[in-house]
């Protein structure tokens, strides 16, 4: 018996690793563009709408899995689907790794949100029906501090091959310097392959979900995935549990009985608006763009490559501590408390971080004319953005540009053929090893009218094919001095701290509690699919929306939004701490007698 008993128990922490290695691969797919994302910057002919792209087809990837991935769970089964999800995962890699050019690039960070979105949806359901209750919590637990951990090794990687690339920079040699950098962006990605390998492996060898087999039919390979990790004596309660669940449905439909309510009514329609805001302001606050362009946000805002990839170190170990903070504080104070603190935080550090950024972005200089002169008759520019161009476009735009100083300078160009417009990638005039600014009809005119009309709904592309090239604006930006780009570090890992143990370990769990049980599934995956979608839409116009009008504007817009967040929180979210799912949904219905739960 004692050896039955170590067999499930060690069954049952297998189980636990393989939901952790699930949610390491989780926080990879999130965390791992933000330290190839600079090199890649460096080496690629991308401009920055597509740049823009590469980060946001994860979370496009995303949306589309996490649609369709209650229905492919219950169709395919829980292990099937995890399996599959690993592999997409495997995949993913050497395609990214190995591309040279937008379309892989795209296809494979598609296949990385596919895998994302999957694994996101299926392993904490497969918890739920495979770990007995009182392991319930420390497997969910395990999986959101893994999923962290995901995003920590992910840092550290890149923190890695920042060093490295800082070593080869000091050769002086621009070609070597360029070589590395490409071979850098990709073996960041090729470390990122073995824990998904892991995965595939762990997830072959764990049983399928009692619940789903029960549901298929099999009731004998139920019983034995349920003695894989339970007494003999568990097995047959929980067993018999599930048969009196079924027949009690078996007999509801067969004698139509079963309850049919509107799902306009208010107990429905109040927690399901709440879920849609708080989900839509949880992605509104920027954090995967902030998470995804870290590095980069550092870079611009005065840090050296390797000090701006120590900093997206430091930013994810506040984000791992102050998760396991919260995990703890959740129960005792309350998911309204957390969600009103971490949002009122999170308010005030992004309006700092934009106030600093805004301090060298007032001085910004447009010198477009300069370059409008320099476009060839094949309607095209190439330059190199070094010191002596950035004196001579900063001299041509008149006494406002000697406020820049001596200082180094960034460049960005907004330019437009027709009706479509793009912006290049920001250069550097200190960077020694970067490559020259292309600006050509390819990277900006869509190459068909699918893909024009999401860049431009009411765009004419046949117009765009023969327009000439229209400079808008040559943006001259004076780089930020080593020391405020530290205070900006700060100003991020302060909002770190405030959404990990606000929104970061709240949302989650407060939905759940707040969504009744008749609408939860169907509720939930409208919820999260919106979710995805605010974060996509982001994540795709960030870089272009930094490089028109600056990061100050994005970060202000940011705390916008968080605002109705705080808002909803404080004001309209019920506590739900303590409460029985049926004290919830009569306080929806306005039956509550409990002054506990109502709203702030």
């Amino acid at each position: 018996m004692p050896n039955h008993e170590s067999e499930k128990a060690g069954y049952n922490r297998f189980l636990l690793l393989v939901a952790g290695l699930g949610g390491l691969l989780y926080g990879v797919d999130v965390g791992i563009i933000a330290g190839a994302y600079p090199y890649l910057e460096a080496t690629s002919p991308l401009n920055a709408s597509q740049l823009s792209m590469v980060v946001a087809a994860v979370l496009l990837g995303s949306v589309i899995s996490t649609l369709f991935a209650g229905l492919l769970a219950d169709w395919m089964g829980r292990k099937l689907l995890m399996t599959l999800s690993g592999v997409l995962f495997v995949i993913s890699i050497p395609v990214i790794a190995l591309s040279h050019g937008y379309e892989p690039l795209i296809l494979g960070r598609l296949l990385q949100g596919v895998s994302a979105g999957l694994i996101g949806v299926v392993v904490p359901l497969y918890l739920a029906e495979c770990l007995a209750a009182s392991s319930r919590g420390k497997g969910t637990g395990i999986f959101q501090w893994l999923l962290t951990l995901g995003i920590v090794t992910a840092a550290i990687v890149g923190m890695y091959f920042s060093i490295r690339v800082d070593e080869v920079a000091r050769l002086g040699d621009p070609g070597q310097l360029f070589a590395f950098k490409d071979t850098a962006w990709r073996s960041i990605f090729w470390v990122s392959l073995p824990p998904g390998i892991l995965f595939v492996i762990g997830s072959l060898m764990v049983a399928e979900s009692p619940r789903w087999l029960f549901r298929r039919g099999k009731r004998d390979a139920a019983y034995a995935a349920l003695l894989r990790s339970r007494s003999n004596q568990q097995a047959n309660l929980e067993l018999a549990e599930m048969e009196q669940a079924a027949a009690a449905e078996k007999a509801q439909t067969s004698t139509g009985t079963k309850v049919k309510e509107s799902l306009l009514h208010r107990k429905y329609v109040i927690p399901f608006v709440l879920a849609c805001v708080i989900l839509a302001c949880n992605q509104a606050t920027g954090i995967n763009s902030i998470i995804g362009y870290n590095a980069n946000i550092l870079l611009q805002s005065g840090l050296s490559d390797v000090q701006a990839h120590w900093g997206y170190v430091l930013f994810t170990i506040v984000n791992f501590v102050m998760t396991i903070g919260g995990v703890m504080l959740v129960d005792r104070k309350g998911r309204k408390f957390l969600l009103s603190v971490g949002t009122a935080g999170i308010i005030v550090s992004l309006v700092c971080t934009g106030l600093l950024f805004r301090q060298t972005e007032r001085l910004r200089v447009d010198s477009r004319m300069p370059v409008q002169s320099m476009v060839t008759s094949d309607q095209q520019i190439t330059l190199r953005y070094d010191q002596k161009l950035a004196e001579t476009l900063l001299n041509s735009a008149g006494g406002a540009a000697q406020r820049t100083g001596s200082r180094p300078t960034s460049l960005v160009v907004i330019y437009s053929y027709g009706d479509f417009h793009a912006a290049t990638k920001a250069a550097r005039s200190d960077d020694v090893a970067a490559t020259p600014i292309e600006i050509t009809r390819q990277s900006c005119v869509p190459a068909n009218k699918v893909v024009a009309f999401f860049s431009n709904p009411f765009g004419d592309l046949d117009a765009a094919r023969l327009a000439p090239l229209r400079i808008d604006n040559v943006l001259i930006t004076p780089l930020p001095s080593q020391r405020s780009g530290w205070r900006v570090a700060i100003t991020l890992f302060v909002f770190m701290a405030f959404y990990a143990v606000g929104p970061g370990v709240c949302v989650w769990l407060a939905l759940s509690e707040l969504m009744p049980t008749r609408i939860r599934s169907n509720g939930m995956s409208i919820a999260l699919l919106l979710n995805q979608a605010v974060s996509t839409g982001i994540a795709a116009v960030f870089l272009p929306t930094v490089g028109k009008y600056g990061y100050a504007t994005i970060f202000f817009g940011f705390a916008a939004c968080t605002v109705i967040y705080f808002l909803t929180a404080a004001f309209f979210l019920p506590e739900t701490k303590g409460k029985t799912l049926e004290e919830i949904e009569a306080h929806f219905e306005g039956t509550a007698k409990e002054p506990g739960l109502a709203p702030a």
